[in-house]
């Protein structure tokens, strides 16, 4: 199984397709198992398409309840639950995303006047620790944009407590390589990993787990298997969730960003969409192959709305709304989100409406609603 992600909504309708024919029946058995690049993901691998909403949340639980139905789609709908949680947390703890990005700036400045610590992460950045497994995937990361997530989980748990690394810089190295790479997902995922989303809690790589999942092809030693959860003076205040904007009726621009890219699905009441913009916005320090399916899943986004709405559709210029009322999606804390012009209408879709709200505390809200949350 490649690695290669073509950045449109068919790739991915075809990709889940393929997971509900192919793998989804052993998902849950079979999820945290790491095969390789080389072999079929056990995991659905539909991250990039839902990062950008080129599929959205809600079909993909769909076709997974009707593929398998009477709980047997238990566990994936579970996961793809936790990315709509971490969105929502972030949506009322934005102060993570923030205080991430200064982080990462602050220990930038580190890396510049500590050799000892900058000799330690080019190594780690450029797979030359020596560590089994840690290595390969690195090399896997930067090759194919895409890491298991279960990799993913032993990569920062052995960035932070095995090579003393700070989080934000690992974060960092993922966000920008990763073709799915998510603000809300990536950032609050290594803030559990070190023991700061939930408090003292955090996640330890372990020999024995490595091997295990990965069926032997790995076996590091030297892994720090007893370490103290990372800890902060000053953790993420919450606020309340931003109330949404509504669409007027009438003629409107419609302004997409690389958060939502299904135009056909959006609530826009009776507003009449007569031209269409897209916004590029990349995470920060984004690879060249992340900006390149960015680049791809904008314009298949702009084309389908072109076709959608019969109206011309193409990249953000200088009076491209001709003066009419812009509306985009709402964008989630993030890149997009920070790039979007102050007067924009933000409209947001109701699987967001009812679920972030859930998500001020731990993902067990959320899990507990999960049944009257799902599209019926």
């Amino acid at each position: 199984m490649d690695r290669i992600f073509p950045m449109t909504r068919d790739a991915g309708l075809d990709r889940l397709s393929a997971f509900l024919a192919e793998a989804g029946a052993d998902y849950a058995a079979s999820r945290n198992t790491d095969r390789g690049v080389q072999a079929r993901p056990t995991t659905s691998a539909l991250s990039p398409y839902l990062r950008r909403r080129l599929i959205t949340e809600a079909e993909v639980v769909a076709a997974a309840d009707s593929a398998f139905g009477d709980g047997g789609a238990e566990k994936f709908v579970s996961e793809v639950f936790w990315r709509t949680y971490f969105k929502g947390h972030l949506e009322t703890h934005p102060a993570a995303w923030t205080d991430f990005l200064a982080l990462a700036a602050a220990d930038r400045t580190r890396l510049a006047a500590e050799p000892g610590l900058r000799r330690t992460y080019e190594r780690a950045v450029e797979g030359r620790t020596g560590i089994d497994g840690f290595d390969d995937w690195v090399r896997e990361l930067v090759e194919t944009g895409w890491l298991h997530n279960h990799a993913r989980m032993w990569f920062a748990s052995i960035w932070i407590f095995t090579l003393r690394l700070p989080w934000a810089l690992g974060a960092d190295f993922f966000l920008r390589h990763l073709v799915d790479g998510d603000p809300a997902s990536n950032t609050l995922s290594w803030r559990w990993v070190a023991g700061l989303h939930t408090r003292g809690k955090h996640y330890v790589a372990r020999a024995e787990n490595i091997r295990r999942y990965t069926e032997g092809r790995f076996d590091p030693a030297g892994l720090d298997e007893y370490p103290d959860s990372l800890d902060e003076s000053n953790p993420p205040r919450e606020i309340a969730l931003p109330r949404a904007d509504a669409a007027p009726a009438g003629p409107v621009a419609l302004l997409l960003h690389l958060d939502d890219l299904h135009p056909e699905s959006l609530p826009l009441g009776d507003a009449r969409v007569v031209r269409v913009g897209g916004l590029v916005a990349h995470a920060p320090g984004a690879s060249d192959p992340v900006r390149a399916a960015d680049a791809a899943a904008m314009a298949d986004a702009l084309a389908r709305a072109a076709a959608h709405f019969g109206c011309p559709a193409g990249p953000v210029a200088p009076d491209w709304s001709d003066a009419h009322p812009v509306v985009t999606a709402w964008a989630p804390v993030g890149p997009s989100a920070d790039a979007l012009p102050a007067e924009c209408l933000r409209v947001r879709r109701s699987w967001d409406e009812i679920a972030w709200p859930l998500a001020t505390r731990g993902y067990a809200r959320v899990k507990k609603a999960i049944p009257q949350l799902l599209p019926h």
